[in-house]
């Protein structure tokens, strides 16, 4: 629809925030979404069967981890394009900031490292001769990712992305970007109404209420924010979680009885124990 999925009810969502490349995580919510194989693999090769979650998975490389300088997170990119590839209706792959660089190269530095040139250098330690191929697959995986996911439920409309636009950068945001496909241009840095969309930080009450109205959206559920505790809720209608850390969380929705927006921090879910939340 556009440049973003849509789903309706019935069906169940799993939806999560950053993974950065968590291998723990990330092994927890393949169990959650019951997607423990590839194509043929796991028995459930039927994407219309209403008992089988969709999932959203976004922010899937640059960890912090690296090996001798370099980042193997193209691996986990791989195993998601093969869930993606087998289970094409039930895994939403969004747009993520730190995929839209690595397409573009543009560069992001953090803790101190250069994360695209990390990625780069391990797929060039990997494959040698044969990188550039690899890092052409890349690039249009990360195309073919949409904006975002909307849930059209009997209690609002759910929307599932990895940020949404700053509320400086809202004067300049093609609002439309929703409706139709995207180009070239929206893929720009610090331009492009996608690019806009995936590096959106500091939401306020106002702008929050105007993408609600313009948008007709109920709640958001983001990433890209740092969640100490794992979720963040900005009044009226953002729900900001991480699933990157030792205090990771998702949040599981009913398509049919979804939360409000005031409900939805309550029922996020932990993805591995921990001692202090």
């Amino acid at each position: 629809m556009g440049s973003i999925d849509q789903i309706t009810p019935p069906g169940r969502l799993i939806a999560t925030g950053d993974l950065h490349d968590n291998p723990d995580n990330f092994e927890r919510l393949i169990e959650l979404a019951r997607l423990t194989g590839v194509a043929g693999e796991d028995g459930a090769t039927d994407d219309h069967t209403h008992d089988l979650p969709h999932i959203t998975l976004h922010e899937i490389i640059h960890p912090d981890r690296l090996i001798n300088g370099m980042d193997f997170s193209y691996r986990s990119m791989v195993r998601v394009a093969a869930l993606k590839a087998a289970h094409p209706e039930r895994v939403h792959t969004l747009l993520a900031n730190h995929e839209l660089a690595q397409m573009v190269g543009a560069g992001i530095v953090k803790n101190g490292i250069r994360v695209v040139e990390a990625f780069n250098e391990g797929i060039d330690y990997v494959f040698g001769s044969r990188a550039a191929p690899v890092m052409d697959a890349v690039r249009a995986f990360v195309r073919s990712m949409p904006l975002a996911l909307r849930c059209v439920t009997p209690r609002g409309d759910i929307l599932c992305a990895h940020s949404i636009p700053g509320p400086a950068m809202m004067p300049r945001f093609d609002a439309s970007v929703l409706t139709r496909d995207l180009t070239e241009d929206d893929y720009a840095p610090r331009q492009g109404a996608a690019h806009m969309m995936v590096w959106g930080r500091d939401y306020d009450h106002d702008q929050i209420e105007d993408l609600v109205e313009r948008w007709g959206v109920n709640l958001f559920v983001l990433g890209h924010e740092k969640a100490e505790h794992g979720v963040m809720f900005v009044p009226p209608a953002v729900l900001v979680i991480n699933s990157d850390h030792e205090r990771g969380v998702y949040l599981p929705i009913d398509l049919d009885d979804p939360p409000r927006a005031d409900e939805a921090a309550a029922l996020v879910q932990r993805l591995a124990p921990t001692d202090s939340w």
